[in-house]
């Protein structure tokens, strides 16, 4: 009996111990620290690389980061009287917005929202002449195992025409945001790997 649940004790802990490398190992896929790749997903399955992320750990469970896009991908486009750097998906084109104010430049595995506001984009058909501020995405990032995956959000960019009262706050909050049904946009999703 005694031999029996020694067993039983070390096949337990065996099998815990298998269990926190597992979610240790998950956690460091997704971790916030070195250079990744940004890629932007689209709904017939092309992978875009539109940048990279620099990561670096400053303790308490913060990093900062540093976003570089590769606007070599992207097409220029000259909409309601400003130039935008834009993917051209033939029934949307989708442009970069340069989120505008001073902000910490920070993250952390609980939230990043700084980077999605660094990640902002507006949405337009080639058919239409300008750009509609009111049609803008914002990616709502959630680690995935491998790193980090962004889904689509609709959001007004008219709410960030003046700067917020407080530039330590992210003014997108989850209440200024609406979900996009699967396969609405082009992009559906915005990987960082």
């Amino acid at each position: 009996m005694t031999n029996t649940i020694g067993l039983l004790a070390r096949f337990c802990a065996g099998a815990l111990m298998a269990g926190l490398a597992s979610s240790s190992l998950t956690a460091s896929a997704a971790g916030l620290e070195g250079t990744k790749a940004v890629f932007a997903h689209t709904r017939d399955k092309e992978r875009i690389p539109i940048g990279s992320v620099r990561f670096e750990p400053q303790g308490g469970g913060l990093s900062t980061f540093v976003l570089s896009m590769d606007y070599s991908r992207f097409a220029d486009y000259f909409l309601s009287m400003k130039e935008f750097k834009c993917l051209d998906g033939k029934v949307e084109i989708v442009c970069h917005v340069v989120y505008p104010y001073a902000n910490p430049r920070t993250v952390s595995e609980q939230d990043m929202s700084w980077l999605e506001h660094a990640l902002l984009f507006v949405f337009k058909r080639p058919s239409e002449f300008g750009a509609n501020l009111r049609n803008g995405l914002y990616f709502r990032f959630e680690p995935d195992g491998k790193g980090w995956r962004g889904r689509p959000q609709s959001i007004d960019l008219n709410h960030i025409s003046a700067p917020p009262e407080d530039t330590a706050v992210p003014p997108y909050g989850p209440a200024m945001r609406d979900e996009v049904s699967a396969g609405e946009r082009w992009i559906e999703s915005v990987t960082i790997e």
